[in-house]
Protein backbone atom coordinates (compact mmCIF):
# COMPACT_ATOMS: atom_id res chain seq x y z
CA UNK A 1 0.00 0.00 0.00
CA UNK A 2 2.92 2.00 0.81
CA UNK A 3 3.91 2.23 -3.07
CA UNK A 4 0.18 3.07 -4.33
CA UNK A 5 0.20 5.90 -1.91
CA UNK A 6 3.77 7.22 -3.02
CA UNK A 7 2.50 6.37 -6.96
CA UNK A 8 -0.84 8.55 -5.71
CA UNK A 9 1.53 11.49 -3.81
CA UNK A 10 4.00 11.50 -7.02
CA UNK A 11 1.01 12.06 -9.85
CA UNK A 12 -0.57 14.51 -7.37
CA UNK A 13 2.51 16.38 -7.20
CA UNK A 14 2.90 15.89 -11.31
CA UNK A 15 -0.43 17.64 -11.81
CA UNK A 16 -0.25 20.52 -9.21
CA UNK A 17 3.48 21.16 -10.67
CA UNK A 18 1.72 21.08 -14.34
CA UNK A 19 -0.78 23.70 -12.95
CA UNK A 20 1.87 26.15 -11.33
CA UNK A 21 3.13 26.13 -14.56
CA UNK A 22 0.47 27.03 -16.28
CA UNK A 23 -0.30 29.57 -13.76
CA UNK A 24 2.97 30.74 -13.96
CA UNK A 25 2.72 31.14 -18.11
CA UNK A 26 0.23 33.21 -17.48
CA UNK A 27 1.12 35.54 -14.73
CA UNK A 28 4.69 35.90 -17.17
CA UNK A 29 2.34 37.03 -20.26
CA UNK A 30 0.20 39.13 -17.78
CA UNK A 31 3.30 41.33 -16.38
CA UNK A 32 4.74 41.42 -19.55
CA UNK A 33 1.64 43.17 -21.09
CA UNK A 34 1.79 45.49 -18.14
CA UNK A 35 5.04 46.67 -18.76
CA UNK A 36 4.27 47.39 -22.38
CA UNK A 37 0.80 49.40 -20.95
CA UNK A 38 3.43 51.23 -18.93
CA UNK A 39 5.50 52.23 -21.26
CA UNK A 40 2.41 53.68 -23.15
CA UNK A 41 1.08 55.30 -20.22
CA UNK A 42 3.95 57.07 -19.41
CA UNK A 43 4.68 58.33 -23.37
CA UNK A 44 0.83 59.80 -23.28
CA UNK A 45 1.68 61.46 -19.50
CA UNK A 46 4.27 63.04 -21.41
CA UNK A 47 2.34 63.86 -23.93
CA UNK A 48 -0.48 65.41 -21.57
CA UNK A 49 2.61 67.36 -19.71
CA UNK A 50 3.19 69.29 -22.99
CA UNK A 51 -0.43 69.89 -23.58
CA UNK A 52 -0.84 71.26 -20.66
CA UNK A 53 2.38 73.56 -20.94
CA UNK A 54 1.34 74.78 -24.55
CA UNK A 55 -2.27 75.12 -22.99
CA UNK A 56 -1.16 77.71 -20.00
CA UNK A 57 1.01 79.64 -22.53
CA UNK A 58 -2.15 79.85 -24.58
CA UNK A 59 -4.19 81.08 -21.42
CA UNK A 60 -1.95 83.47 -20.95
CA UNK A 61 -1.76 85.19 -24.11
CA UNK A 62 -5.88 85.13 -24.13
CA UNK A 63 -5.78 87.17 -21.03
CA UNK A 64 -3.48 89.36 -22.34
CA UNK A 65 -5.21 90.14 -25.70
CA UNK A 66 -8.66 89.94 -23.67
CA UNK A 67 -7.09 92.93 -21.53
CA UNK A 68 -5.77 94.71 -24.84
CA UNK A 69 -9.53 94.17 -26.18
CA UNK A 70 -11.13 95.42 -22.75
CA UNK A 71 -8.22 98.93 -22.81
CA UNK A 72 -9.57 99.43 -26.44
CA UNK A 73 -13.50 98.77 -25.82
CA UNK A 74 -13.17 101.59 -23.09
CA UNK A 75 -11.74 104.01 -24.81
CA UNK A 76 -13.58 103.92 -27.75
CA UNK A 77 -17.23 103.66 -25.60
CA UNK A 78 -15.83 107.11 -24.23
CA UNK A 79 -14.86 108.50 -27.28
CA UNK A 80 -18.57 107.38 -28.45
CA UNK A 81 -20.40 109.02 -25.08
CA UNK A 82 -17.94 112.46 -26.19
CA UNK A 83 -19.16 111.95 -29.57
CA UNK A 84 -22.94 111.90 -28.19
CA UNK A 85 -22.96 114.41 -26.27
CA UNK A 86 -21.54 116.50 -29.19
CA UNK A 87 -24.04 115.18 -31.53
CA UNK A 88 -27.15 115.85 -29.34
CA UNK A 89 -25.42 119.70 -28.57
CA UNK A 90 -25.44 119.89 -32.30
CA UNK A 91 -28.90 118.60 -33.19
CA UNK A 92 -30.18 121.11 -30.09
CA UNK A 93 -28.26 123.80 -31.65
CA UNK A 94 -29.34 122.53 -34.99
CA UNK A 95 -33.62 123.06 -34.11
CA UNK A 96 -32.74 126.56 -32.37
CA UNK A 97 -31.61 127.54 -35.62
CA UNK A 98 -34.46 125.83 -37.63
CA UNK A 99 -37.01 127.62 -35.45
CA UNK A 100 -35.30 130.96 -35.46
CA UNK A 101 -34.99 130.28 -39.49
CA UNK A 102 -39.23 129.29 -39.20
CA UNK A 103 -39.52 132.55 -37.42
CA UNK A 104 -37.86 134.55 -39.93
CA UNK A 105 -39.68 133.25 -42.60
CA UNK A 106 -43.41 133.42 -40.77
CA UNK A 107 -42.43 137.34 -40.56
CA UNK A 108 -41.38 137.78 -44.03
CA UNK A 109 -44.66 136.04 -45.44
CA UNK A 110 -46.69 138.75 -42.76
CA UNK A 111 -45.05 141.82 -44.78
CA UNK A 112 -47.16 143.68 -46.65
CA UNK A 113 -46.56 143.45 -50.48
CA UNK A 114 -45.25 146.47 -52.01
CA UNK A 115 -47.64 147.85 -55.09
CA UNK A 116 -46.47 148.14 -58.47
CA UNK A 117 -46.58 151.56 -60.04
CA UNK A 118 -49.07 151.69 -62.30
CA UNK A 119 -47.96 151.60 -66.21
CA UNK A 120 -47.82 155.38 -67.75
CA UNK A 121 -50.02 155.08 -71.25
CA UNK A 122 -47.52 154.76 -74.15
CA UNK A 123 -47.68 155.41 -77.23
CA UNK A 124 -46.41 152.94 -79.33
CA UNK A 125 -46.20 149.48 -78.03
CA UNK A 126 -43.62 147.85 -76.89
CA UNK A 127 -42.34 144.02 -76.83
CA UNK A 128 -43.49 142.40 -73.49
CA UNK A 129 -40.24 141.67 -71.37
CA UNK A 130 -41.37 139.97 -68.33
CA UNK A 131 -39.49 140.20 -65.81
CA UNK A 132 -40.22 138.19 -62.13
CA UNK A 133 -39.47 140.46 -59.33
CA UNK A 134 -39.67 139.05 -55.92
CA UNK A 135 -42.61 140.45 -53.24
CA UNK A 136 -39.67 141.17 -51.03
CA UNK A 137 -35.97 142.41 -51.42
CA UNK A 138 -34.96 138.67 -50.73
CA UNK A 139 -38.16 136.71 -49.89
CA UNK A 140 -37.98 134.01 -52.24
CA UNK A 141 -34.12 133.45 -51.68
CA UNK A 142 -34.97 133.49 -47.84
CA UNK A 143 -37.76 131.05 -48.22
CA UNK A 144 -36.02 128.46 -50.03
CA UNK A 145 -33.03 128.89 -47.42
CA UNK A 146 -35.36 128.01 -44.44
CA UNK A 147 -37.13 125.36 -46.20
CA UNK A 148 -33.68 123.38 -47.51
CA UNK A 149 -32.42 124.22 -43.75
CA UNK A 150 -34.95 123.11 -42.21
CA UNK A 151 -35.43 120.11 -44.50
CA UNK A 152 -31.55 119.05 -44.31
CA UNK A 153 -31.54 119.32 -40.25
CA UNK A 154 -34.94 117.13 -40.19
CA UNK A 155 -32.99 114.54 -41.86
CA UNK A 156 -30.15 115.07 -39.74
CA UNK A 157 -32.68 114.42 -36.44
CA UNK A 158 -34.04 111.45 -37.89
CA UNK A 159 -30.39 109.60 -38.34
CA UNK A 160 -29.22 110.75 -34.85
CA UNK A 161 -32.52 109.45 -33.51
CA UNK A 162 -32.19 106.31 -35.41
CA UNK A 163 -28.67 105.80 -34.29
CA UNK A 164 -29.85 106.22 -30.91
CA UNK A 165 -32.73 103.39 -31.00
Amino acid sequence: MSLFVTLAADILVAVLLAATIVTCLRLSRRISQLKGDEAALRQTIGDLMVATGTAERAIAGLRSAIDDSDRTLTTRIEAATTRSAELAAQVEAGETVVMRIGAIVAQMRTVPVRAEPSPAPRTAPEPEVRRTEPTSPNGERLGAAAAAALAMSERALARVRARAA
